[in-house]
């Protein structure tokens, strides 16, 4: 099939990318590059573009025949929704409608949506279960929710149908360790925490009163290369007539920040610098995924279910890339 992957040049785009390429489609990345890089998808055909731009969306769908969208494009850090919420309505809402409205003009079946375990909030039973209700804490994840809730609404209406994966934090690099996570600024715990090792700077551990066992937030820590994975099965599931569903993405198990800096510091034989600082506003104590329903339903399996070994590929790649993609 041939595939427009919106965000496909940043992190989890580009290894999406791969893994369409090794199951045989072909692949067009749309990405403005604003948090993406050129470099993370080499060979592949780019359209420079602003998710929110629905003329060259159209012209792009139109040029090449897609008949299916992997959408990634989208602010995603919580912190910078809270400090501004519009620009995530713009980008995430605004731009998802456009494309919608760009994919029904010009006929496109099948959208998969990189969508977010944020729409959940914080539930108070783990692991979460796609039949629990959406209640966002954070309007990065409002912004993921009022688009899974369109692409309900348009598979009712039109001739279109849409999976939504929700997931929650991305973690490693590629197994051949030539892509990975490359962001300004980063956010992300394990790359952060292997830069500390690398460089000596004191890494900042966002709360220690967490109504968890240690007082460190938990997340359920799921490896790139098994979410790209993910969204390959949901794009053939579609292909193969599968109805418009929403499923989750992750191991089943959480770890805690401080868990993390341990794993870390074995993987590496390396000490971890950090201190304790305030929580970061809008961040929940415990994300954890129940993924059943997409193992039932999918054929999905992860590969890495060991954060050692998760830790191991990112390790990997920022001792190769330690300015990422600029050498």
């Amino acid at each position: 099939m041939r595939v427009l992957v919106t965000g496909g040049a940043g992190y989890i785009g580009s290894h999406t990318v791969r893994r369409l390429l090794e199951a045989g489609h072909e692949v067009i990345v749309y990405d403005n590059l604003s948090r993406g890089h050129r470099e993370a998808v080499a060979g592949v055909p780019l359209v420079e573009g602003d998710i929110r731009d629905g003329e060259l969306l159209r012209s792009t769908l139109a040029r090449y025949g897609c008949r299916g969208i992997l959408h990634f494009a989208a602010l995603s850090l919580v912190g910078e929704s809270v400090r501004d919420p519009q620009a995530y309505y713009l980008n995430n809402v605004g731009g998802g409608l456009t494309l919608l409205q760009a994919a029904l003009h010009c006929g496109v079946p099948y959208f998969v949506f990189s969508s977010s375990a944020a729409v959940y909030g914080e539930p108070h039973e783990m692991p979460i279960r796609e039949d629990f209700s959406l209640e966002p804490a954070n309007p990065y994840g409002e912004t993921k929710m009022v688009l899974e809730k369109a692409l309900a609404s348009y598979s009712r209406a039109y001739n279109f149908r849409a999976i939504s994966l929700r997931y929650f934090n991305a973690a490693g690099a590629s197994s051949a360790g030539d892509i990975g996570e490359d962001h300004d600024p980063e956010t992300h715990l394990i790359p952060l925490v292997l830069r500390a090792i690398m460089t000596g700077e004191e890494l900042t551990v966002f709360g220690d009163d967490y109504p968890t066992p240690d007082g460190t937030a938990v997340r359920d820590y799921i490896h790139v290369e098994d979410l790209a994975a993910a969204h390959v099965l949901a794009l053939e599931a579609l292909e193969r007539g599968s109805p418009t569903a929403a499923y989750n993405l992750g191991t089943g198990r959480g770890y805690s920040v401080l868990e993390v800096i341990r794993a870390a510091e074995k993987v590496t034989g390396k000490k971890v610098p950090y201190r304790i600082g305030p929580r970061r506003p809008g961040d929940p104590a415990v994300l954890v995924a129940s993924a059943e329903k997409a193992m039932a339903e999918l054929g999905w399996q992860p590969r890495y279910t060991e954060l050692e070994d998760i830790i191991a590929t990112a390790w990997q790649w920022h001792r190769r890339r330690p300015r990422g993609f600029k050498g």
